[in-house]
């Protein structure tokens, strides 16, 4: 390839970087991925059937582990 080549694809990989860079940092500045209340929520609405469920599950899992059991 040509030097040419080498440098334009290099300065448009870094002027697309820079551009990508300063759309996440202006992300984070405004709060985009801020959720505070994501997590509050879910604990609060949650039944105790779903909590049942989840402990269900997780006892078959660690049964499952316990035989040696390797899903495809």
């Amino acid at each position: 390839m040509d030097s040419w080549v080498i440098a334009m694809m290099l300065g448009v990989s870094i002027f697309l970087g820079s551009i990508a860079l300063a759309a996440f940092l202006w992300g984070i500045k405004s709060g985009q991925f801020d959720d505070e209340e994501k997590f509050l929520n879910a604990v609060k609405f949650d039944g105790e059937e779903e909590l049942n469920d989840a402990a269900l599950q997780q006892k078959k899992r660690d049964k499952l582990k316990k035989k040696h059991y390797t899903p495809e």
